[in-house]
């Protein structure tokens, strides 16, 4: 017996290997446990009820009012500048009721009045001349074309995004990586078993002919 147990003894070596699988599904799970907590689950509510339709631009204008956004000149340096609000309003081909467009859903939660936010500059003329140049783009580029764009009617029924943060891509990439840690976490333990297994059955055979 007491040979029995010394024989399934592990190495160092298979020691740290199965402390490794062990590891490793661990992490798997934290990962898909935290993901889907902290991230996952607001992902899948944004897309929830929610669809893509054609978009008309109605109208392009500014807003007298001017928001405050904070820029970046170095290590210790930062500041608040202003820029003016563009609104971009779209009529989808799902309802005849005019939207609000915006960039994406991160735009939308920072500023839910305006469709656009420039990169924050440090000059206020200079954050007005992209949201100039931003404007003119939904005159006379887009014009009265059709575009893509998404919505959520359940979230916010009066707004569209053009862009999708939270696409398929990043879904699946969410779901994938941690259970591949998972799946080479329990394959690694698997494998180890199996070795040590296998190394105890050579070693008992090799006996009985001796």
């Amino acid at each position: 017996m007491a040979r029995s147990r010394a024989a399934y003894e592990y190495t160092e070596a298979e020691d740290k290997s199965m402390r490794l699988g062990f590891l490793l599904i661990a992490a798997g799970l934290l990962s898909l446990l935290g993901l889907g907590c902290c991230w996952l689950r607001p992902a899948l509510q944004e897309r929830g009820g929610g669809g893509s339709a054609n978009c008309t631009v109605l109208a392009v204008r500014q807003l007298g009012e001017r928001f405050a956004c904070t820029f970046s000149c170095g290590a210790a340096c930062r500041g608040t500048a202003r820029y003016p609000c563009l609104q971009v309003l779209v009529r989808t081909s799902r309802s005849s009721a005019p939207a609000l467009l915006h960039e994406d859903e991160r735009q939308l939660r920072t500023n839910p009045k305006c469709s656009y936010i420039p990169p924050c500059a440090r000059d206020d003329q200079e954050n007005s001349e992209n949201v100039t140049y931003k404007q003119k783009y939904w005159k006379e580029k887009v014009g009265s074309q059709p575009f893509t764009c998404y919505f959520n009617q359940h979230l916010r029924p009066d707004d569209v995004m053009l862009k999708r943060t939270h696409d398929e891509t990043v879904l699946l990439h969410c779901f994938l990586w941690p259970v591949v840690t998972f799946l080479v976490g329990v394959l690694i333990v698997v494998l180890t078993i199996c070795a040590k297994s296998l190394a105890v059955k050579a070693e008992a055979i090799k006996k009985k002919k001796h």
